[in-house]
Formats: C-alpha cells, sequence, structure tokens
C-alpha cells in the first residue's frame, strides 16, 4: 500500500513538473537563431516602414542585430535594429506582430 502511494505521488509531481515545464514555453521570449535571414530583413524593414508611414520619418532600414519571437496568436517579433537618418545610424526596438493570415503589424517602435 505504502509503495503504490509512494508511485503515485511520483507520478502525479512528474505531470506537475512536465505541465509547469510546458507553460513556462507557452507565450515566452526565445532567441531568433538567424537574424539575418530573408524572413528577418522583410519583418526589420516592415517595422521600420510603418513606423515611417506612422512618424512621419524618413528611416532607412539596415539591419536586424537581434531578435526574440513569441508565438501568439500568429508570432510576435522584437527585434533590435538599425536604420538610418541622415547619414547617421541609430539602433532601435520594434515589436511587429505577423498574425496567422500573414498581415502584420507594427506594436512597438522605439529608440535605444
Amino acid at each position: 500500500m505504502a509503495q503504490g502511494h509512494y508511485r503515485l505521488s511520483l507520478l502525479l509531481a512528474s505531470i506537475v513538473l512536465v505541465s509547469v515545464a510546458a507553460d513556462a514555453r507557452l507565450g515566452g521570449w526565445e532567441p531568433i537563431a538567424d537574424v539575418n535571414s530573408p524572413h528577418m530583413r522583410e519583418i526589420g524593414k516592415f517595422a521600420v516602414e510603418e513606423h515611417n508611414k506612422l512618424a512621419a520619418t524618413k528611416l532607412k532600414f539596415q539591419s536586424v542585430i537581434k531578435g526574440e519571437s513569441q508565438v501568439v496568436a500568429g508570432t510576435n517579433y522584437r527585434l533590435t535594429l538599425t536604420a538610418e537618418i541622415g547619414g547617421v545610424s541609430k539602433k532601435y526596438k520594434a515589436v511587429v506582430w505577423e498574425k496567422l493570415d500573414d498581415t502584420k503589424e507594427l506594436t512597438s517602435f522605439q529608440p535605444l
């Protein structure tokens, strides 16, 4: 009887640990391995172009320095990127939501 109770407790503890580990990954930010991929360049360029429309600026996208992704109803991309204005290169942090229908929305854009 005691051995059966021990096994049941161990099984329940294992289930709880696996569940907690899975929940930690869902919705969490994960590093993007290849920020120079064509898709990441596309997301970075989109962020700069959308910011230009919203803020009436003339930034020119240069590169993505680093990034993280988060699975939501689609994917959020949090990027550190460089853009040029007036011949000066500056760093920015942008968040782009790529929706399930492949449309994109700029949700944040800030200078660093």
